[in-house]
C-alpha cells in the first residue's frame, strides 16, 4: 500500500536524526582563523622571544623575557574531526626561573563593532563558550582570559587541565555574561582572548577572577603551569571557537577563500601566499608599473579587501629583499615610499633622476592594519 504524505513526514520526524538548531547559526564562531587554516606570511618561524609578532593570522604572539620558541603551522590534529592544521609551539630556549614580570600568551583581539551582540555592560548581557582542541607533553592546568580593553581592562579568568601528555583534548569554558562596561561600537580592539602558556609571580600570586572584575594582575593566572621549562615542551591547539551561549556547538568550519579575506582585513602582501616578507623574489609581484617621463614614477595599489584601518605599508625590493626600494628591469635600485594610504588602496611613489625614466619598477609590500 502506498503511503501518505502524512506516513511520509512521520516517519522523517520520528526516524530520522534531528539538526542541532545552535549548529546552523550561521558566523556564530567569534574567532577568525580558528582552525589555523590561514599562514599568509609564513608557515614556521624560529626564534620567537618578543613580543607583537604573528605566524598564523589573527593568532599574536606575546612571549615577554620567557624563553624561544618555533611556532608553526603543523599537519598534527585531532582524528576524525575534520581539521588540517593547528599551530605548535616548541620550545627552543627554555626558563625554568622566570623574572616576577615574564609571561607567554596566544592572543586574538576583537573589534567592538563586531561584539554588540554579547551586550556587554546591560542586565541583559550574554555568557560566551570558548572551545578548543589542545595537546602538551607538558600536562597540568592552563588559564584562559577575556580582557575588556574598552573599560580599564577589566578581565575573567578560567583554567583547564591537560590531563594526558600528548593526546588531543577537547576543552571547554563558559565565561558569564558581564553587566559592567559597554563596548565601543567601532574598529578597534575591545577585547581580548588571551591563552596563558606561562606567567611569573605578578601574574600568579592572588586569586583566579573566575568572575567579570577590576584588572588585577596578580589575579591573572594563577596556577598556571610553565611551559617554558624545558625545551622538551610542545603545545598545539585547533578548533578554537568562541561564541554566545552556556554551551558549544561544532566547530564552524568555513571556506578557505572566506577565511582567507575574513584575515586580509587586518593584513596581506603581494608575495605568493606562505612566502616570509623581505624574501628576494619576483613570486608574485603584480607591482610593475613605467615611469610617466617626469621626475617619479606613482601607482594606485588597491588592497584585495577593504582594511580594519589605514595600514602601515612596507615596500620591499624584490631582488636585495631590502625595503623602501624598487627595482628596474635592469636590477637598478628605484627609492620608493607610499605617499598616500586608505583602507582601500595605497599609492606608491619612485623617484630616482639618475635612472632611465622609462624603465619598469617592481617591487613588493606588504599592508598591516593589524589590532
Amino acid at each position: 500500500m502506498a503511503l501518505s504524505k502524512i506516513d511520509v513526514a512521520n516517519m522523517v520526524e520520528n526516524e530520522m536524526p534531528q539538526a542541532n538548531i545552535a549548529n546552523n547559526i550561521n558566523f556564530r564562531n567569534i574567532i577568525i582563523n580558528g582552525d589555523m587554516s590561514i599562514s599568509q606570511r609564513t608557515t614556521s618561524t624560529s626564534g620567537v622571544s618578543t613580543t607583537g609578532q604573528f605566524v598564523l593570522d589573527r593568532w599574536k604572539l606575546n612571549v615577554d623575557s620567557m624563553g624561544a620558541w618555533t611556532i608553526s603551522q603543523s599537519t598534527d590534529v585531532p582524528t576524525g574531526q575534520g581539521f588540517a592544521s593547528s599551530m605548535k609551539w616548541d620550545c627552543t630556549t627554555a626558563d625554568a626561573s622566570p623574572a616576577a614580570d615574564d609571561n607567554i600568551q596566544l592572543q586574538q583581539r576583537f573589534e567592538g563593532q563586531n561584539l554588540q551582540y554579547i551586550k556587554k555592560g546591560t542586565s541583559s548581557a550574554e555568557s560566551t563558550t570558548l572551545s578548543f582542541w589542545v595537546k602538551s607533553n607538558k600536562t597540568g592546568a592552563y588559564i584562559c582570559e577575556l580582557r575588556d580593553k574598552d573599560n580599564s581592562n577589566r578581565h575573567i579568568n578560567k583554567s583547564y587541565t591537560i590531563s594526558s601528555a600528548n593526546t588531543w583534548e577537547k576543552k571547554t569554558i563558559t565565561f558569564a555574561g558581564d553587566t559592567t562596561g559597554t563596548l565601543t561600537n567601532d574598529n578597534s580592539t575591545s577585547i581580548d582572548l588571551n591563552f596563558w602558556l606561562a606567567a611569573g609571580s605578578t601574574w600568579t600570586s592572588g586569586s583566579l577572577q573566575t568572575s567579570w572584575g577590576s584588572s588585577t594582575s596578580a589575579n591573572r593566572a594563577v596556577g598556571q603551569v610553565n611551559l617554558a621549562d624545558s625545551t622538551s615542551n610542545e603545545w598545539y591547539v585547533t578548533g578554537v571557537q568562541l561564541e554566545v551561549g552556556e554551551t558549544a556547538s561544532d566547530f564552524e568550519f568555513l571556506p578557505f577563500d572566506y577565511q582567507l579575506r575574513s584575515c586580509q582585513r587586518y593584513y596581506y602582501q603581494t608575495y605568493d601566499y606562505g612566502t616570509a616578507s623581505g624574501t628576494a623574489t619576483y613570486t608574485g609581484v603584480p607591482q610593475r608599473f613605467t615611469d610617466n617621463g617626469s621626475n617619479f614614477t606613482s601607482l594606485q595599489i588597491f588592497h584585495p579587501v577593504p582594511m580594519r584601518s589605514t595600514p602601515s605599508i612596507v615596500i620591499f625590493n624584490p631582488v636585495t629583499g631590502g625595503t623602501a626600494s624598487g627595482t628596474t628591469d635592469g636590477n637598478a635600485n628605484r627609492d620608493m615610499a607610499a605617499i598616500q594610504i586608505s583602507q582601500k588602496y595605497a599609492h606608491l611613489h619612485a623617484s630616482d633622476t639618475n635612472v632611465n625614466k622609462s624603465a619598469s619598477i617592481r617591487c613588493h609590500i606588504t599592508a598591516s592594519a593589524e589590532l
